[in-house]
């Protein structure tokens, strides 16, 4: 391994940096022995309360966070924008709990409605026939980088990143895919069979592991937002901080030129695969260069060069993710890297997904001599992800303190009802609350804010940093003004 020269280290890197998860969650209805309705008759009924209120099943709610109907009958929460690590977990479990209170009200329409059955939402990736639902990250980056550029300096680390974060799955290999190269068996990521290229602008017919599209979401002159759409979706909060935190690490190391080495591989679709279905990281990949690496070698470089940068790293002023909690990353990821190494994943296995997930089912095959395709092996593999309190595996586990946490009850509850106050979604917070609290119509997208009557008013906020603005109490005071017109 290269030693690690930090001479050409730059202090102008952003380590504050707006970052949000998009969730996807895969839905079901059923009374306990067979499906009550198909998936988007019982989304509809899960929406139909949004849309009573706004017309809409494509909504941004009072903590700043989008929620949506996606295609396929998805559920689909993305988060606000984030500044920091803990708080964008909050936000993202904020999501599961806002996604099963309506799930659980849905169950309530049926039971009146005289249909009855549970519905279940799954914090997942893959369905039961082979289909795949995503969970997106975004990370804002400056527009001076070419994406194409960065995509390929992230790719090794992001098809290697599984290792250390994967959510873990039993795969059975779909009978309409002949000659499958993998038979069954129990693999690290549930997304790695199902994206087809590097960096693309596709998203469904053909997923790349980056997405080009240029949607900021920001001041285009400055921004640039990078889409991550090939990360499993992850239910332990450690997991979680692990994916996003060593992410944010080697963005900010590219950014400032640290001297992360080129490790650009010669097929990353093949090698994506590969990696997902060795524990061991040891198979060899080829990179474009002719010579061969681990992932295993791959995630040790990438990690000494961010335990070097950790050292140097700008703490941030105002807000963003402090050296301290970057210092629990570091350890979290070294800690799994030795694990990987040794095999001995005693210190990691109540804190990453895959990890905790193969130790469940491997007891339970121990304790009812059950093979690997026994179909009560695969209900446990999908309850792990059923995201009900007191119902899903991972909530039991976690409540046992077989999961450890990375934050609190108490402060995702919180980001349930209240937008972060260091970004750009304090400001919408206040105008949905306010609109809210009055009945004034508004339409709202990540920049623009618009209150519809009795005249429209448009505010735009290109700076996600943004937390003060006078034009949004402007547009707060014209709804104040116009009540008594909203009341009737």
């Amino acid at each position: 391994m290269s030693d690690v020269d930090t001479a050409s280290t730059k202090p102008e890197v952003y380590t504050r940096r707006i970052m949000g998860v998009e969730t996807e969650f895969g839905i079901t209805c059923t009374d306990g022995e067979a499906r009550r309705l198909r998936p988007d008759e019982i989304a509809r009924i899960m929406f139909r309360p949004v849309v009573d209120k706004y017309a809409s099943s494509n909504i941004f709610i009072s903590n700043g966070s989008r929620l949506y109907l996606d295609v396929g009958s998805h559920p689909e929460y993305a988060t606000a924008e984030c500044d920091n690590l803990t708080q964008l977990i909050n936000y993202e479990k904020a999501g599961d709990v806002i996604a099963d209170r309506m799930a659980v009200a849905a169950e309530q329409t049926l039971e009146k409605e005289g249909i009855g059955g549970q519905v279940y939402l799954f914090k997942n990736n893959v369905d039961s026939v082979g289909n795949s639902y995503g969970c997106h990250e975004n990370y804002l980056v400056g527009r001076g980088m070419p994406l194409k550029s960065l995509g390929r300096r992230l790719m090794p680390f992001l098809i290697t990143r599984q290792l250390i974060c994967g959510a873990g799955r039993i795969y059975h290999p779909n009978p309409l895919h002949k000659g499958e190269a993998f038979p069954l068996g129990f693999c690290i990521s549930q997304r790695a069979d199902h994206v087809w290229e590097g960096v693309s602008s596709a998203t469904t017919r053909s997923r790349p592991i980056i997405n080009t599209r240029d949607e900021p979401h920001a001041d285009s002159h400055t921004y640039r937002r990078l889409h991550v759409i090939v990360g499993d979706a992850n239910m332990a909060e450690p997991t979680i901080a692990l994916k996003m935190g060593s992410t944010l690490l080697v963005l900010e190391m590219i950014e400032a030129e640290f001297g992360l080495p080129n490790l650009e591989l010669a097929n990353d679709i093949a090698s994506i695969r590969e990696v997902s279905r060795d524990f061991t990281g040891s198979t060899p990949l080829a990179l474009k260069d002719g010579s061969t690496i681990t992932a295993l070698e791959i995630q040790q470089l990438v990690f000494s060069y961010a335990q070097k940068w950790l050292e140097v790293r700008p703490e941030p002023e105002f807000s963003g993710t402090s050296n301290a909690e970057m210092a629990q990353v570091i350890d979290l990821w070294g800690r799994m890297l030795e694990a990987i190494k040794t095999q001995d994943f005693s210190a990691v296995d109540t804190e990453i997904d895959w990890v905790i997930k193969k130790k469940l089912i491997e007891r339970y095959q121990q304790r009812g001599g059950m093979e690997l395709g026994d179909p009560r092996l695969a209900q446990i593999d999908l309850t792990y992800h059923d995201i009900r309190p007191g119902r899903g595996l991972f909530s039991l586990l976690q409540s046992k303190g077989l999961i450890k946490r990375w934050t609190t009850d108490e402060a995702i509850e919180l980001a349930v009802v209240q937008a972060p106050a260091t970004t750009r979604a304090h400001l919408r917070g206040q105008i949905l609350a306010t609109a809210d609290k009055l009945g004034a119509a508004v339409t709202i997208d990540w920049m623009r804010h618009k209150v519809n009557r009795p005249e429209p008013q448009l505010v735009e906020l290109s700076d996600p940093f943004e937390v003060h603005n006078a034009e949004v109490e402007q547009l707060i005071a014209y709804m104040e003004e116009n009540a008594e017109f909203y009341r009737n």
